[in-house]
C-alpha cells in the first residue's frame, strides 16, 4: 500500500508499507535468502521458482527450526511469518513495492542512512521514507540482483550494468567507483508500453506528424525513410522510438540491436539482440558493431539500433547506403549537433554517408516549475543533401512552447518528393493518404483505443484493407 504525503518540503514523499522483524526473524530471513540464491547459483540458469513450493519449504524450515529452538511456535505464527518472507524472498527486499509500482520510472538509492529516491510519471521527483541503514543490506541486494543476471560485482569489477528479468534496467556501483557507498538506479519501464496514441495524448507528438511519419516509414513500399531519434538522457528517446515502429509495415523482418533490451515491437517478424560484455577471462565479448555486422547476414528489411555510439555508426550507414532501411537514437542536443556527432569520432560516418538518414527528430525533457516534467518532439529536420561539404538540413516540424504545439512549417519535402516519384503518384495524393492516416489515428484518439495490441491490429487492418477501415470509421462516426 502506497500513499503520497505532501509535506512542508519541497520534494513530495512517497511512502510505503514495510514488514517489520524481530531480530531473529532477520536472521532466519538472511538464512533462507541465502540458500535459496546458493540453490539458484549451483541450478543455473535453468532455475525456475515456484512460490507454491517456495512457501511449504519456509514453512517446513521455520516449523523444524522454531520447535527445536523454542519448541512453542504456533501454526498460526509460522504461516503468517511464512508468508512475510515469502513476500521479501521473491523480491527485493525494502524497495520491491517499488518495482512494482507501474507508475514509477527510476528508483534511485544514493547510498546509506538516505532516504531512497523515486521518479514517479505523475509527480515528478519524490523521497520515500525507506533507508537502508548498513553497507551489507544494500550490498546483498546488488549482489542478489547480479546473481540473477549471471554477473557479478565486487572490488575487481565495481560496476554493474545489465538488465533485470522484468526488462528493467539496472546500474549499481560499490567502493572504489562510489566515495559514499553502495549506490543503485533502477529504470523502470511499463509492462503496459506507450503507444502512438499514448504519445498523442501527452502532446509528445501531434497527430499530423504521427500521419506524416506513418507514410514516410511506410513509403509505400518504394522508400521506406529512415530516421535518427536524438536527444538528451531520459528525454523519451526509446519510448518515442518503440511507439513509432508500431507504423512500420507488418509485412517486413527486424531486427533490433542494443547494449539492454529495451524496445517492444509489436510485430510478429522481429530479432532482438543484445550485446555481451567479456567474461572474467576477457573473452566472449559481442559489441554493437558485432551485431549489427551480423544482422546484415540475416536479410532484414528493417535495421533498429538502440543506440547509436562508437564504430558500429559506420556500418549502420553502409547498410543504408546499399539499401537496408534503418533507425537508431542517439545523444545530442539539436539536429545539427546530430550531424556533427556521428561524422566526427568515435562514430567517424563520412559526411558523403550521412545523406542516408531522412529524418532527424529532436526530443527533448522540459521540467516544469514544481519539477515535473513533460517530453516533447522539440523539432524534425530532413536532410536534403551537402552543399560545399556541408549537410544541408531542412526543417519540417517545429514545437511551439507559446502554444505548446508541433507546428508544420515546412514548404516542401524531400522525401514525400522521393516517394512521389518512386511510386508515380503526385503531391497531391500523397497528401490525401496522409489525411487519410490522419483519420485512423484520431479515431484511435477519440474511441481510446490505445494499446499495443488494439493500435497493432487498427494499422495492420489499414495496411490490409485502407479503404475499409476508412469506410467503417466514416459509419461510426
Amino acid at each position: 500500500m502506497n500513499r503520497f504525503n505532501d509535506n512542508t518540503s519541497s520534494i513530495p514523499v512517497y511512502e510505503t508499507f514495510k514488514q517489520k522483524y524481530s531480530p531473529e526473524e532477520k536472521v532466519l530471513l538472511a538464512e533462507i535468502r541465502e540458500n535459496l540464491v546458493d540453490l539458484a547459483i549451483s541450478t543455473g540458469e535453468d532455475f525456475q521458482l515456484n512460490e507454491s513450493r517456495l512457501l511449504n519449504d519456509i514453512k517446513n524450515f521455520l516449523y523444524n527450526r522454531l520447535s527445536f529452538e523454542s519448541g512453542n511456535a504456533s501454526g498460526e505464527y509460522i504461516d503468517s511469518l511464512s508468508r512475510k518472507l515469502l513476500q521479501d524472498i521473491v523480491g527485493y527486499g525494502q524497495i520491491d513495492p517499488l518495482i512494482h509500482d507501474d507508475d514509477l520510472e527510476e528508483i534511485m538509492v544514493i547510498g546509506i542512512n538516505k532516504p531512497v529516491f523515486v521518479y514517479h510519471r505523475d509527480y515528478g521527483m519524490m523521497k520515500t521514507n525507506i533507508v537502508f541503514k548498513n553497507d551489507e543490506e544494500l550490498i546483498d541486494l546488488i549482489d542478489l540482483m547480479a546473481r540473477q543476471i549471471n554477473r557479478r560485482i565486487d572490488q575487481e569489477s565495481p560496476i554493474l550494468d545489465g538488465r533485470l528479468m522484468d526488462g528493467s534496467r539496472i546500474n549499481a556501483t560499490i567502493p572504489p567507483v562510489s566515495a559514499d557507498g553502495p549506490s543503485l538506479t533502477i529504470r523502470k519501464f511499463k509492462k503496459d508500453p506507450f503507444t502512438i496514441i499514448d504519445l498523442i495524448n501527452y502532446k509528445t507528438i501531434s497527430v499530423e506528424l504521427a500521419a506524416f511519419f506513418w507514410l514516410c516509414f511506410d513509403g509505400l513500399g518504394v522508400k521506406s525513410a529512415n530516421a535518427i531519434i536524438s536527444g538528451g538522457t531520459s528525454s523519451g528517446k526509446t519510448t518515442t522510438l518503440n511507439a513509432l515502429t508500431s507504423l512500420i509495415n507488418p509485412k517486413e523482418r527486424i531486427i533490433t540491436i542494443e547494449d539492454t533490451l529495451e524496445l517492444q515491437i509489436p510485430h510478429e517478424h522481429v530479432i532482438r539482440m543484445e550485446t555481451r560484455p567479456s567474461n572474467t577471462e576477457n573473452r566472449g565479448e559481442l559489441t554493437m558493431n558485432d551485431l549489427v555486422k551480423n544482422s546484415l547476414r540475416q536479410r532484414p528489411d528493417r535495421i533498429i539500433v538502440g543506440e547509436v555510439r562508437a564504430d558500429e555508426a559506420i556500418t549502420l550507414f553502409t547498410a543504408l547506403n546499399t539499401g537496408h532501411s534503418g533507425f537508431g537514437t542517439l545523444h545530442s542536443n539539436d539536429a545539427r549537433e546530430t550531424i556533427t556527432r556521428l561524422t566526427n569520432e568515435p562514430m567517424s560516418v563520412p559526411e558523403i554517408m550521412i545523406t542516408a538518414i531522412d529524418f532527424i527528430v529532436m526530443q527533448n525533457r522540459i521540467y516544469r516549475p514544481d519539477g515535473v516534467s513533460y517530453r516533447r518532439i522539440s523539432e524534425v529536420a530532413e536532410v536534403v543533401g551537402i552543399e560545399e561539404g556541408t549537410v544541408q538540413l531542412n526543417k519540417i516540424f517545429e514545437w511551439n512552447p507559446e502554444t505548446d504545439k508541433i507546428e508544420n512549417v515546412s514548404i516542401a519535402s524531400k522525401t514525400l518528393s522521393e516517394i512521389a516519384k518512386l511510386s508515380g503518384q503526385s503531391l497531391n495524393d500523397l497528401y490525401k493518404e496522409i489525411s487519410n492516416r490522419q483519420i485512423v489515428l484520431q479515431h484511435m484518439l477519440s474511441h481510446n483505443i490505445r494499446s499495443v495490441n488494439e493500435v497493432n491490429r487498427v494499422i495492420e487492418s489499414y495496411y490490409s484493407d485502407p479503404q475499409k477501415v476508412l469506410n467503417q470509421i466514416i459509419l461510426k462516426g
